[in-house]
């Protein structure tokens, strides 16, 4: 009875092991488990040896979770390196412009504000509005039927009155009458990069608006 009740703990502890291996901090070494190995040996019931498979199986077994954890330690050695070299990627955006979907566009005394508006099917009408930053409304635009792709819209910085708006940042919305469907699509807007973050595996692009986006979402770089 003592044997059997070594050779079922011998397995249980190597499945144990197999089962919890990435939550296991002091891992069991090659030598120790030869030496558990030799233990069962030793321990077991002549009368009702086990089967050379079964040791076949857990050495195999054993085998496979020592590659599985190196496997696991280089993959996590590559995915360090790359966020470094991600890291330095967006290090070099610092102070560059880049077309966010999601921040605000920056009026500039004598200039205008361009953009970029995806769109996937064509619109039956598209209206542009342009709120300032206390969310009132200075200026709307219908600018009718569009064609699938992308699309250039600018505004000239005058408000609905002709007025010269003051410098500033102002959000640009575009509502879009897909036939029948209406809805609001962001418009990509040039934004100055602050800094860079690398959260949740992405690459994270703080804007001098105080809005982020992720370098995936970003269509154009400007210097």
């Amino acid at each position: 009875m003592a044997a059997i009740s070594t050779n079922n703990a011998v397995s249980a502890q190597l499945s144990i092991v197999n089962s919890k291996k990435a939550h296991v901090e002091d891992e069991m070494s090659q030598q120790a488990f030869l030496t558990l190995f030799t233990t069962q040996l030793q321990n077991q019931n002549p009368l009702d040896p086990v089967k050379n498979e079964a040791f076949v199986a857990q050495l195999a077994q054993f085998s496979q979770l020592e590659a599985t954890t190196k496997m696991a330690d280089s993959l996590e050695m590559m995915s360090t390196t790359m966020q470094g070299d991600r890291l330095m990627t967006g290090a070099a955006l610092i102070g560059k412009k880049v077309a966010s979907p999601t921040g605000t566009a920056e009026l500039i005394d004598g200039a205008n504000v361009a953009g970029v508006l995806s769109l996937a099917n064509g619109a039956n009408s598209v209206n542009l509005d342009v709120y300032d930053k206390n969310g009132v409304k200075v200026f709307t635009q219908s600018m009718g039927r569009q064609p699938a792709g992308d699309m250039n819209v600018r505004w000239d910085g005058f408000n609905d009155k002709g007025e010269r708006m003051p410098a500033g940042r102002y959000s640009v919305v575009a509502t879009v009458d897909a036939f029948g469907e209406i809805s609001q699509v962001p418009i990509s807007t040039p934004s100055t990069v602050k800094s860079v973050t690398y959260l949740n595996n992405q690459l994270m692009l703080e804007l001098q608006d105080g809005s982020s986006v992720s370098l995936s979402d970003v269509q154009r770089i400007d210097s």
